[in-house]
């Protein structure tokens, strides 16, 4: 009964209360009404400094920019999202009226968290399936790329996470048909076979560097390219946001 009454909270939609995530929702909200998104990314902070207006990720928008750009992509993650947070999120407002072509969707990492172990693997799977119950219902024309958790060496979930972290992405991985929803896992580009990150494709353990966004770059363009075509010459989608307290 423990176990059903955690998952059921994994797929509860959970608000962020602080008020800096809910002007973040805000913006994102702006963002979503000016539409001209064809590729819609959503995620936690791993997704959301990819594609940031804050100044410290410059060269992280700059990447973005040179691997999304023609394909009218926007950044829907948001630092700190647990499954939970990013469901409520996609329940009110920020992808309705979208209608992107491609979802890539990277979440989880937030609920494995501190003290990893076998219990968090339900509950994570059970949010991740929510969120793509909720994406198909809001995007139903749109091929959803579901990325499996990366790697975290970090002093919070340290490499003990790791395991946990591929019983997660063995059980996502099941979601995906191959055609409406696929699964797309780069942790073997990212970390040795024991889980310990390559050097320089993590800036703290948990975040991805340059040259990890370049990896999951690298992976997503030749699914783009099937889906989208060859990024045209113009793109149209809505500029970037940022961190409201890093203004």
């Amino acid at each position: 009964m423990l176990i059903a009454a955690v998952c059921l909270a994994a797929v509860e939609p959970a608000p962020r209360r602080d008020r800096n995530s809910q002007i973040a929702h805000e913006q994102l909200l702006e963002k979503a009404k000016k539409g001209g998104i064809d590729l819609y990314f959503e995620g936690d902070s791993i997704t959301r400094r990819w594609g940031s207006s804050d100044a410290k990720y410059a060269d992280f928008l700059a990447n973005w920019k040179e691997n999304f750009f023609g394909w009218n992509a926007a950044n829907f993650g948001w630092g700190g999202d647990t499954t939970a947070n990013i469901l409520w999120r996609l329940q009110n407002g920020e992808l309705d009226g979208v209608n992107p072509k491609v979802i890539v969707l990277m979440a989880g990492a937030n609920d494995v968290g501190n003290n990893p172990d076998d219990s968090k693997i339900e509950p994570v799977t059970a949010g991740i399936r929510a969120i793509l119950d909720v994406t198909r219902e809001k995007a139903p024309q749109a091929t959803i790329i579901l990325m499996g958790i990366t790697p975290r060496n970090d002093s919070r979930g340290g490499i003990a996470s790791v395991a946990i972290i591929n019983k997660i992405n063995h059980r996502i991985a099941q979601f995906a048909e191959g055609k409406t929803i696929r699964y797309l896992n780069i942790n073997d580009k990212l970390a040795k076979p024991d889980g310990t990150l390559i050097e320089g494709m993590s800036v703290d353990g948990l975040h991805l560097s340059l040259k990890g966004y370049q990896v999951w770059a690298d992976a997503l363009k030749p699914i783009l390219t099937e889906l989208l075509g060859p990024p045209a010459k113009t793109d149209h989608a809505p500029p970037p946001t940022g961190d409201p307290s890093a203004r």
